[in-house]
Formats: C-alpha cells, sequence, structure tokens
C-alpha cells in the first residue's frame, strides 16, 4: 500500500497537497470501497427492516413461515398445507369459523376468493396457489398485496382428484387490480 509521504518522510494531513501537489482525502481507496460496502448493507438491513418489521434474518425466516386460515372439513385446505410442507413450507393451521370474516380482515377481493387464505412474509396467499410459484413471487419482493388461485381449479395443489385443468396464478394489489403472475 502505498502512502502518501512528505518529503520529510511524514504523511500528508488530510486535506493537505501530497508529494504531487493534489489534496489528500486522508483516506485510502481501500478505505473509502470498506466505506461504502458498510452504507450498501446497512441501507439493505434497514429495507429489510421496513419491509418485514425485523432482522434481515428473521424476516428471511418469515418468508418460509405459512399461517394458514381454513374451515375444519375442508380436507383440500389440508391437502394444500401438504403440499405446501413438502416444498420446504412450515404451515401453521388455524381453524376458524367462517373463512369468509378472516378474507374480508385480511381485505381479499371478493373476485379472488378460494376456499382458504394463507399468510407469509406479509403477504396473503388465496386459494390452491403452487408452492413454486408462490418461492417465485416472494423472491421478487413485489409491492402488490397478494397472490392467488380463486376458485378451486381442478389439478391445482390440493385438488389433484379432479381432472387437471388449465388455470392462472393472479397478483394483487390492496385496491384489488390484478395481473396475471403465472399459467398453469
Amino acid at each position: 500500500m502505498q502512502q502518501d509521504l512528505r518529503s520529510d518522510n511524514t504523511q500528508a494531513p488530510a486535506g493537505s497537497p501530497d508529494n504531487t501537489g493534489r489534496p489528500t482525502t486522508g483516506l485510502s481507496r481501500r478505505q473509502w470501497f470498506g466505506i461504502a460496502g458498510g452504507g450498501i448493507v446497512t441501507l439493505a438491513s434497514v429495507m429489510a427492516y421496513r419491509r418485514f418489521g425485523r432482522d434481515a434474518s428473521t424476516a428471511a425466516a418469515a418468508l418460509t413461515q405459512v399461517t394458514l386460515y381454513s374451515e375444519k372439513e375442508c380436507p383440500c385446505c389440508h391437502k394444500w398445507a401438504s403440499h405446501m410442507e413438502a416444498n420446504g413450507f412450515t404451515v401453521t393451521t388455524v381453524i376458524v369459523e367462517d373463512v369468509g370474516v378472516t378474507k374480508d380482515a385480511l381485505r381479499v377481493p371478493a373476485a379472488l376468493h378460494s376456499c382458504h387464505t394463507a399468510e407469509i412474509g406479509g403477504y396473503i396467499v388465496e386459494g390452491h396457489v403452487p408452492a413454486n410459484e408462490l418461492r417465485r413471487f416472494l423472491s421478487e419482493r413485489s409491492t402488490e398485496r397478494g397472490i392467488a388461485v380463486p376458485g378451486m381449479p381442478g389439478g391445482s395443489p390440493g385438488m389433484e382428484s379432479d381432472p387437471k385443468v388449465p388455470y392462472e396464478v393472479l397478483a394483487f394489489h390492496a385496491n384489488g387490480t390484478t395481473r396475471v403472475f403465472a399459467r398453469v
């Protein structure tokens, strides 16, 4: 590492000209990069905290913790939970008297309703969303409210016993607007 030294072998104070006549900053290039890198890490941590309300490591764990709201007598909901667990998610099932009340409380647009609702990492998951599509949605860190498979399409996770039909996975905003996230 080369230092700016005066003719008397002392280091030039910050801001004073070095032996080339240029003013110095007092920091080496390596130190500047270290400070800039630290700033980037700090910014990323703040953004994760704002998004998830906790530190970044907890935020990553929150992206595998699913809370499923379901009525007791719904076998396809439990099959969907098994599908999620088989794909690396941890599912906590909350049995509710009327899942419609939960959907209303979470502001799930009526046009997107299915038999169950879930929450993961601050997002809403409505219906029989495949685990791979949910994982892709979560990786995008979308500003959308959630993701949904309206109705109960045959062949979707939890509905495997029904004949498979093509269906769409929709991403939705809090105001109810949607976009096609995937076609399955």
